[in-house]
């Protein structure tokens, strides 16, 4: 059985074709500004890259064209695209109304189209890239997989907001998470290296890269997060703020007269360390900044390391305990010296690093030392291969 997997933005499209029989990774690319006479896109197979420049005006001919690649004699990955078995498609914010992996249908767009207003940015390109897919491979089985489902676990006293419960009733208003995918599969992926059974497991996951969030995964289901309603809240990330006090945003609108337009633009493209530090939002400079003595750059990291430890302890008070915390993302599998940071924090718990082991990068390893009270993990994440499992699990 082979799976296409896509993640469909507003002007990209990524892609990855697995063989489930061994889940190897056959061909893997990205389709880059969709919707310009300047569109590319860059394929990796058998570990060479090409990039084909080739203008695509929206996702029905980026996908089309996508699909041509994979069956093109020159790079040999599929004989015919009858080869593929089924597509999944990662979706962002199914809300309350889906609470895990669906078959895709007219009702699971319905709901794409009716969270809208929460992920502006995400829930249209979704629905573009199931459309495409429609017309390009008609009748072709199709599986969705929300970043929203795995955090429905979640009780309610924690997932509501201390407002008017009118707010939840009327509006939906509450905490959904994200980046749920991303957790399902580290957290089953660090059961099996542990060789334990996960629903004994109380573990503190954070997925850290460009969006940042923390989970706390107690017997293998989400009990809280830190992202809310949308994937702004929680932990500071490069460029979003993270949780704030509200009055904030309020003070800043009448002082310099900002629309509700200009304080979202500040909040999710101008804070968080990229804000404090005034730097480019590449946390890699802002860290190498930081080294070299920028004060700012130093403060930004700082309390990025402190907010994430924050967060972790909170959640060891949630379960009650803690056994296992996982490093996932761009930063948390790469930055050595902010997984070091964090944990300075947890020394109190018991969290011991092991300086040697932390130094490794993007591999999966345990970072703690063996008389560490709880272990401490880099799990690199493969959301690609979630969903395509849970498309193989659902179409079976």
């Amino acid at each position: 059985m082979k799976i296409l997997v896509l993640n469909c933005g507003s002007s990209s499209l990524k892609y990855q074709l697995i063989d489930m029989e061994n889940e190897d990774v056959l061909a893997s690319g990205k389709y880059e500004r969709i919707g310009e006479k300047e569109a590319f896109i860059t394929q990796k197979v058998n570990g060479e890259k090409v990039k084909i420049n080739n203008p695509a005006y929206d996702h029905t001919e980026a996908i089309k064209f996508t699909l041509e690649q994979l069956i093109n004699p020159k790079y040999k990955v599929i004989d015919s695209l009858d080869e593929i078995s089924a597509i999944g498609h990662r979706l962002v914010h199914g809300g309350e109304r889906i609470s895990e992996s669906v078959v895709i249908d007219d009702k699971v767009i319905e709901v794409l189209k009716e969270y809208t207003d929460l992920a502006p940015l995400h829930n249209p390109a979704c629905v573009l890239g199931i459309e495409a897919c429609r017309k390009v491979m008609p009748g072709k089985k199709m599986v969705g997989v929300f970043d929203t489902a795995f955090h429905q676990t979640i009780p309610e006293n924690r997932y509501i907001y201390p407002i008017p419960y009118e707010y939840y009733e009327k509006h939906g208003v509450r905490k959904y998470g994200f980046h749920g995918t991303s957790y399902m599969y580290v957290s089953q992926r660090l059961a099996e290296i542990e060789n334990k059974n996960i629903n004994d497991m109380k573990i503190v996951a954070c997925h850290i890269g460009q969006g940042a969030s923390v989970c706390a995964i107690d017997g293998g289901k989400s009990v809280d997060t830190s992202m809310g309603i949308t994937p702004l809240g929680g932990i500071p990330m490069v460029t979003r703020s993270g949780d704030l006090d509200p009055s904030i945003l309020l003070y800043l609108m009448k002082k310099d007269k900002l629309s509700v337009a200009e304080v979202e633009n500040i909040l999710n493209k101008d804070s968080g360390v990229a804000g404090i530090s005034g730097l480019v939002p590449d946390f890699r400079e802002i860290e190498n900044a930081s080294n070299e003595g920028n004060q700012r750059a130093k403060i930004a990291i700082n309390n990025f390391e402190y907010q994430i430890a924050g967060y972790i302890l909170k959640y060891a008070a949630t379960m009650n305990g803690v056994t296992d915390i996982i490093f996932t993302g761009g930063i948390g599998e790469n930055q050595v010296n902010v997984r070091k940071g964090i944990c300075e924090y947890l020394k109190f718990i018991g969290a011991e690093i092991d300086e040697e082991a932390n130094k490794i990068r993007g591999e999966e390893i345990k970072i703690s030392k063996s008389a560490s009270k709880l272990n401490i993990y880099v799990v690199p994440t493969n959301e690609e291969l979630m969903i395509a499992r849970e498309t193989k699990r659902l179409l079976k």
